[in-house]
């Protein structure tokens, strides 16, 4: 009877640490991996507690915005936003908004628009700023893109002064040719790195006919965000090289990766899923 007893204790603790492990090793495999909610933006229009809190469920630790306007994020004032992220789970860490580049008569009024905007950040503690457009005139000539490029190392400025770093988000159009130099090399040598970084969407730079790889050789350290994107959910069209591409994160300098799906087989909650599940399991990302 005492050795039964025995026997059945010990089973019971072998299940017990068993369990205990797995569940260990279940939190250990999640991996920091950040939704651009531009991705499910009809769902946040709609309901963005509910579409929080189901960013967090799929197993995403932090979000970058596209929602900010007169000092609020979706609608809320920025305590209530953070609270909300952080309820579900999820790191408010990065910033997408668009102030395109200002007429000389306008530039003052847009700092101080950059000075409250600033601060709706760094009250809430968010790390990156960054910017996901430029107007018509950097594309046009090399005389405007270079007032973008002072006026990003303005803003950038900024930023810095309160602890948070600003950058540009690419689309194709930069590795265009413009006056016989590309554009984004253009971009990447005329601000100044320690006001303004790059934010490499992985599938536009693909897509405009240039190499990542390239660009991390030629300037190491300015890509500390990554877009992780393709044609629709995460692997899904096969013409992604993304394990090639991860392997150099360290000479890019990437600190964070962000996944955004802006074409979708399914419905959008259900895309990022999917992509979230695809990182999540792959073994180039760690």
């Amino acid at each position: 009877m005492k050795t039964r007893f025995n026997t059945g204790i010990f089973t019971l603790l072998l299940l017990f640490f068993a369990s205990f492990l797995t569940g260990c090793t279940e939190e250990a495999a999640k991996k920091e991996i950040g939704l651009q909610l531009w991705s499910v933006r009809e769902a946040m229009n709609e309901d963005a507690v509910g579409t929080i809190q189901k960013v967090g469920e799929i197993g995403y630790t932090f979000i970058e915005t596209a929602g900010y306007s007169d000092g609020k994020f979706y609608g809320m004032e920025p305590d209530t936003f953070v609270q909300l992220a952080e309820e579900n789970g999820l790191k408010f860490l990065s910033s997408h908004l668009i102030k395109l580049l200002p007429a000389e008569e306008q530039w003052d009024s847009v700092m101080m628009w950059w000075d409250t905007c600033i601060d709706a950040h760094a009250k809430i503690g968010v790390t990156y700023i960054v910017h996901a457009l430029m107007g018509d005139a950097g594309y046009d000539s090399l005389s405007g893109l270079q007032a973008y490029c002072d006026y990003f190392n303005a803003v950038g400025e900024k930023c810095a002064a309160k602890g948070i770093k600003f950058g540009f988000h690419n689309h194709d159009e930069e590795f265009q040719e413009l006056e016989g130099v590309t554009i984004y090399d253009y971009m990447l040598q005329n601000t100044d790195p320690e006001k303004v970084f790059f934010q490499l969407d992985l599938y536009w730079i693909n897509h405009g006919g240039a190499d990542a790889l390239t660009y991390f050789e030629k300037y190491p350290g300015r890509f500390p965000l990554w877009h992780v994107k393709d044609e629709a959910e995460l692997g899904a069209s096969g013409n992604m090289d993304f394990e090639r591409i991860f392997a150099h994160a360290e000479e890019a300098g990437m600190e964070k990766i962000i996944v955004e799906v802006e074409q979708y087989n399914f419905d959008p909650l259900v895309s990022v899923e999917k992509s979230y599940e695809y990182l999540n399991n792959a073994e180039f990302v760690e």
